[in-house]
């Protein structure tokens, strides 16, 4: 029970919002992280996924373009 109450880890963060943006999740691990992980974590963690996407993107459109 204590385990289920510590903060989680970056890494879970990141595993949870990468989830989201494909949307793929299982319920248990939706039920497990939304306990052990803060609204502001994922809100920072996805703004930094969004960046990173638009980033990709306009990298791979500079690249093609030439």
């Amino acid at each position: 029970m204590e385990s289920s109450l510590r903060q989680a880890p970056w890494l879970e963060v990141a595993k949870t919002v990468v989830a989201a943006l494909l949307g793929v999740r299982r319920r248990a691990d939706h039920e497990k992280s939304s306990v052990r992980i803060k609204p502001l974590h994922v809100i920072i963690a996805g703004l930094i996924a969004a960046a990173l996407f638009v980033l990709t993107l306009i990298a791979v459109v500079r690249v093609v373009l030439g």
